[in-house]
């Protein structure tokens, strides 16, 4: 995948946000990494979908993970919104990926040049770029 010049990258799972812009070319990715500050990891609505026909509810981890993904859904909704993201890759686990699905604004479905369905929170850099490259 070739990711457009100053396109943010969301990497993330169910704890964890990073933020990066390409700072390269189309075709020389070059991310650097962004403050995000902090995450509302206040709305739980998510976990009252049944995920699994076997399980009941959502345990607390579980709660607490959705939330993050909402959150982080939220914090790219609102700087979409204010023009501060103007194409947007994210990079999330299956179930983070899923859960945030749930929360995209029109405006950020309009800007995103893709999804990788992937943990990558703890990888390097380098990492993070090959995997975009590979898309």
């Amino acid at each position: 995948m070739k990711l457009p010049q100053n396109a943010h990258v969301a990497v993330l799972d169910g704890r964890q946000f990073q933020l990066y812009r390409n700072t390269g070319q189309a075709d020389a990715i070059k991310l650097e990494a962004l403050d995000t500050g902090d995450i509302s990891e206040s709305n739980k609505s998510g976990g009252g979908r049944d995920h699994d026909a076997t399980q009941d509810s959502a345990s607390g981890q579980e709660l607490a993970e959705i939330a993050h993904g909402t959150g982080v859904a939220e914090y790219l909704n609102a700087r979409v919104l204010n023009h501060k993201i103007t194409a947007l890759l994210i990079i999330a686990d299956p179930d983070t990926l899923g859960e945030m699905r749930h929360h995209y604004h029109k405006e950020l479905e309009g800007v995103l040049v893709g999804e990788i369905n992937k943990t990558l929170t703890n990888s390097s850099v380098h990492d993070i770029i090959r995997s975009i490259e590979a898309a």
